[in-house]
This record gives C-alpha cells, sequence and structure tokens, in this order.
C-alpha cells in the first residue's frame, strides 16, 4: 500500500529465459511477395515508356548525324579546294519524307558517304547542302527538320559562316 492508502500496481517482469527474442528478419514468403509486386509494375510500366524514348532517341541521334555530314561535307570542300573547285555537297535522298542522305563530290559526282534514316524518323525541308572551297554555300537552303518519339529537332546552316547548329524545337 502507498501513502494515500491504495494498492500500488507492481508491472509483472519476465526475468528467465522463456522470452521469445523479437524477429528481425523477413520470411522467404513476404520477400517473394515483394518481389512479385515489383516486377508486376515494372512489367507495366516499361513498355510505356521504352517506345517513345528510343524514337525520341533515334531522332535525336539521326539529327546529330545530319549534323555531322553537313560538318563533313564542308570540310571536304575546305580540305580539297586546291584540287576541287566544285565544291562537296550533302544530298537529301527520297522523296516526301526523307529516307537517306549522300554526301558528293560535285566536280565528278562520286558519292563519299551514304546514309540511311531508319523508318519512324520522319525527316523534311532542303534537299541538299552544298559548300564550295572555301566552306561558303553555294545554295541558299532552308533548314531540315527531323521528328520522332514526340521530339522534333532542327538542322541548321548558317549561311555567312557555314556553322551547322542542330536544335531541338
Amino acid at each position: 500500500m502507498n501513502k494515500k492508502g491504495r494498492h500500488q500496481v507492481v508491472p509483472f517482469v519476465f526475468k528467465g529465459g522463456d522470452m521469445r527474442a523479437k524477429r528481425k528478419a523477413v520470411t522467404l514468403v513476404e520477400m517473394l511477395i515483394v518481389v512479385f509486386i515489383i516486377a508486376a509494375m515494372t512489367f507495366i510500366a516499361i513498355p510505356r515508356f521504352s517506345a517513345a524514348t528510343a524514337q525520341a532517341g533515334k531522332a535525336a541521334t539521326m539529327a546529330q548525324k545530319i549534323a555531322a555530314g553537313i560538318r563533313y561535307a564542308r570540310s571536304l570542300a575546305i580540305s580539297n579546294a586546291a584540287t576541287n573547285p566544285q565544291g562537296f555537297s550533302l544530298n537529301m535522298t527520297g522523296s516526301g519524307s526523307y529516307t537517306g542522305f549522300q554526301i558528293v563530290d560535285l566536280s565528278s559526282g562520286t558519292v563519299i558517304k551514304t546514309e540511311t534514316i531508319e523508318s519512324g524518323i520522319g525527316c523534311i525541308g532542303a534537299n541538299d547542302f552544298r559548300f564550295g572551297p572555301l566552306g561558303n554555300r553555294l545554295v541558299d537552303s532552308d533548314s531540315l527538320t527531323i521528328s520522332g518519339g514526340g521530339k522534333t529537332f532542327s538542322v541548321t546552316v548558317i549561311s555567312a559562316t557555314g556553322m551547322v547548329k542542330c536544335t531541338q524545337l
């Protein structure tokens, strides 16, 4: 009894070795259930992202390839200026949406390089980019627009400098 005349409550405590330790690990069944839920969510989400992402990546890659091809045609025109007064050209192939491009020696008509645009990638705009022996543009052509997977890119050549720009729209 305490000072107020009430019975004092004393907590009951085990002092022997009969108490079981708290569980600190998960069972195999619990772990399999979690793995199954994560796998199900992954199989639902990945196909939705992968198709559009792949096409967008292909469009970006093709825009960079075309820009690199234009730069290459210009560098060929400059480096072969002494032997080739006509220059070089990057010509788009196909009609409507282009299917590829070729780099052509304008003095001999020889195709230096050919590239193909993958299906599912749209490419419209200027059909050629011609460069004279000083790297100057011989024809003032417009830009190209490359699109796929919800992304659109523009490849343009600045007439005064011959600089090639590839930008996402």
